[in-house]
């Protein structure tokens, strides 16, 4: 169950519906994981600095349970995401982090229990 989170300071009309359904799309497709299981938030119009610049710019944190735990996952998804980014947001890859955090089963909650019991 992967929880997408993707803030910029560009501004809300930027963020249409269909984008962020090619970004629940693209995120599937790259951790491999069923569309339905996928969960975006996006923060627009943050107050953000990023390199010392209040230029354009956006932050994407990923967690999920088993497939952004190691280095190499995290170096093929990168290169994805960074794709995905800059080409829908027109932003340059110096312009946006990611932050991997991995996610234990039992650190979720779902239907009044957590997904170890699922």
């Amino acid at each position: 169950m992967p929880f997408i989170e993707l803030e910029s300071n560009l501004p809300a009309n930027r963020f249409s519906e269909d984008l962020m359904n090619k970004l629940c799309c693209a995120a599937a497709t790259i951790l491999d994981k069923p569309k339905e299981r996928i969960n975006v938030t996006v923060k627009p119009g943050q107050l953000m600095i990023v390199g010392g610049s209040m230029t354009p710019c956006a932050q994407l944190v990923v967690s999920s349970i088993g497939v952004v735990g190691t280095a190499e996952q995290n170096k093929q998804h990168s290169a994805k995401f960074f794709e995905f980014l800059t080409q829908e947001l027109g932003l340059t890859a110096d312009r946006i982090l990611i932050r991997f955090y991995p996610v234990e089963k039992w650190q979720i909650g779902k239907n009044g229990t957590v997904m170890t019991f699922l």
